[in-house]
């Protein structure tokens, strides 16, 4: 997988949380970290939009559909 240096500016509060991480093990760099909260919030838009989709040719979901899914996803 080919990889980009880019340069960010973040709020120092999130900077020290990505630390925290690595510093715990959970991440192998602030640079990894920051990796993998982008790919989510790409899966998130992309699922979103799924979801949109969805709706737009089935209608929205019943409540029992929404509260299997809750179950399902833990929320």
């Amino acid at each position: 997988m080919q990889k980009a240096r880019v340069t960010v500016t973040v709020r120092r509060e999130v900077l020290a949380r990505a630390e925290r991480q690595v510093k715990k093990g959970r991440a192998r760099s602030v640079s990894a970290w920051v990796d993998s909260a982008m790919q989510e919030k790409a899966s998130r838009e992309d699922l979103a939009a799924l979801l949109a989709e969805m709706k737009a040719e089935s209608g929205p979901a019943t409540a029992e559909d929404e509260a299997w899914a809750r179950a399902v996803l833990g929320l």
